[in-house]
């Protein structure tokens, strides 16, 4: 317990001063070294289930599609930005199969190809691409305010479902996957996020306004004026973020029951591995990033 905390108290800070004001290619590189360790952590995982992962393939293929999204920031165009991402994300999947099976043609085991290139693209597919969605996100207006938002929501569910379901939690959710899981730590966790995102909207301009004069944003990353969504969109948005982020927390489960494991890795001290600490954020970040688009596309 003191180490989880220990933790939090020294990432989230240095988390939340990069999202608000590293430049975004900066952003790009810290959100690639993260997808590259966490889908070295699942690469390790499908060890379990029998397969022989294509390693190196992968994390160059990653990184290709990380230095994309650091040479074209799109600054002054967020809408140019998102359908450059958009192809750039569009050519990527469609090409990844094909790349690793060619690759996987050189085995000499050829049983061994199918099942190695299908774990390089889902890795691609399940992990880089909701991390580059959360690098595109920052570079649309008020990414920095909706890139908070989404962090503060996910974590304030995540707190509560761990807090309340240890405490009062009876009632098992999937026990064959997550044995601790209970349904009264999803109910805290779901109105958990609705209260921080409804308090995070409803003072979305004095809070932008003091980031701005903290020089913790530039003006195009707040939320200012008339740019405030109403509340009802906002209170939606945050129950499919919530269920979202728990379904990425149980899938993670699954991924590590199945493989017979506890936690992805020990890269963080009471957190276990990389993907054990952002398995939630890769199933809501696509959902946010998706609004988002359609917001700017208005």
């Amino acid at each position: 317990m003191l180490k989880r905390i220990a933790t939090a108290v020294v990432l989230i800070p240095i988390v939340l001063v990069l999202v608000l004001r590293a430049p975004v290619p900066v952003l790009a590189v810290v959100a690639a070294v993260v997808a590259l360790l966490t889908i070295h952590e699942f690469l390790k995982l499908t060890e379990f289930y029998g397969v022989q992962p294509l390693r190196w393939p992968t994390y160059i293929f990653v990184g290709l599609f990380f230095l994309l999204l650091a040479l074209n920031t799109g600054n002054e165009k967020p809408l140019l930005s998102t359908a450059i991402f958009v192809y750039a994300l569009g050519f990527a999947a469609a090409i990844a199969p094909f790349l690793f099976l060619t690759i996987a043609m050189r085995r000499e085991q050829l049983s061994s190809g199918y099942p190695a290139a299908a774990a390089s693209v889902f890795a691609f597919t399940y992990v880089a691409l909701p991390m580059g969605m959360l690098v595109q996100l920052r570079q649309q207006w008020a990414g920095a305010f909706y890139l908070l938002y989404l962090l503060l929501v996910v974590w304030a569910g995540d707190i509560f479902a761990y807090f309340v379901g240890k405490s009062i939690g009876r009632h098992l959710m999937a026990p064959r996957i997550s044995p601790k899981k209970t349904w009264e730590g999803a109910a805290a966790s779901l109105v958990a996020s609705v209260g921080v995102g409804w308090l995070l909207f409803i003072y979305a301009l004095p809070l932008s306004s003091a980031m701005l004069r903290a020089g913790l944003i530039e003006r195009r990353d707040g939320l200012f004026g008339l740019e405030k969504p109403a509340m009802l969109p906002v209170i939606l948005l945050t129950v499919a973020l919530n269920i979202a982020a728990q379904l990425g927390d149980l899938v993670e489960s699954l991924i590590k029951r199945g493989a017979g494991v506890k936690d992805s890795g020990a890269i963080l001290p009471g957190h276990g591995g990389m993907l054990d600490r952002i398995d939630a954020l890769l199933f809501a970040a696509p959902v946010l990033w998706y609004y988002a688009a359609w917001r700017v596309m208005q």
